[in-house]
């Protein structure tokens, strides 16, 4: 009896150990598992769509990233678990994505977008054509606009200057046809004005305008531009949305890093001018 007791026991004790082992193992998997989806993974992944998917805003609103995709649409961002991204551009509806633990596996995400129509109400300006080109023609008011392509004489095509950029190169050549002027035997006639000006200042005033106004222009053509995306990942208070496109006009990188840049590298630096804005209004951002 005490030899069968004592395997018993033995029994029980191994049953025991068996099962505290199982446990332990269950317990690894799943810590395992939870760990695996809980570290940041990069998410390989592509945009469809029937129309142009280059430079689609892809934002990890819960992480405050962003990129943008290539000509083909992919794209490379970085995720967790239950992250939200966003699609965003113009031509395109927004789309949101819940990252799942079937996209964190894979390390892969593939977006079909719609195409965002603006429909406008019907509008009939002047009058209505009826389709005989003898009555339309004798309906028509007003006369076309003359250009000087029209009197056959040469006329300039390029950017139009501003006031100030005229008035700049007025008080820089002298070529206002003023008759200010100053004549040397050893360099012959040369213009006063720019001398003039250098001297008391009105050139570097001018110049500052310039400079102002170019910095103004920009600053306005990248708000209107990416403005609502950027503050997707980038939360601001309406009234200081404003106050921040002024700081960072203000830099004196401004034009270098954004004149002529691709979106993606005006969004890095206005999330550099984002962090010093809400630094400068100790303004916690984590």
């Amino acid at each position: 009896m005490a030899k069968t007791f004592k395997w018993k026991s033995s029994n029980v004790y191994v049953k025991h150990i068996i099962f505290v082992y199982v446990k332990l193992f269950i317990l690894f998997v799943f810590l395992n598992c939870r760990t695996s989806f809980s570290q940041s993974v990069e998410i390989t992944g592509i945009v469809k769509s029937n129309i142009d998917v280059e430079n689609i805003h892809v934002i990890n609103k819960t992480a405050q990233i962003f990129t943008v995709t290539n000509s083909k649409g992919e794209f490379i961002i970085g995720a967790n678990l239950s992250d939200t991204i966003i699609f965003t551009s113009i031509q395109h509806k927004t789309k949101r994505v819940v990252v799942d633990k079937n996209i964190l596996l894979f390390k892969s995400l593939a977006v079909t977008l719609e195409e965002h129509i603006n429909e406008l109400d019907e509008v009939t300006v002047g009058k209505i054509l009826t389709g005989n080109l003898h009555l339309d023609v004798q309906n028509i008011e007003g006369d076309p606009p003359i250009n000087f392509f029209d009197v056959g004489i040469p006329g300039y095509t390029g950017k139009i200057a501003t006031q100030s950029e005229r008035r700049m190169n007025e008080a820089t050549t002298g070529s206002n046809g003023q008759k200010l002027k100053w004549y040397s035997p050893l360099t012959g006639t040369i213009p006063l004005n720019p001398i003039l000006n250098g001297i008391s200042g009105r050139t570097k005033q001018l110049k500052t305008q310039v400079k102002l106004e170019e910095n103004e222009a920009l600053m306005l053509s990248i708000k209107g531009r990416l403005a609502k995306d950027f503050f997707i990942s980038n939360p601001l208070a309406e009234d200081l949305k404003m106050d921040f496109w002024f700081f960072c006009s203000d830099d004196e990188n401004f034009i270098k890093y954004c004149k002529g840049q691709t979106d993606f590298n005006i969004l890095i630096f206005l999330r550099k001018k984002y962090r010093e804005y809400m630094e400068n209004r100790n303004i916690n951002i984590d």
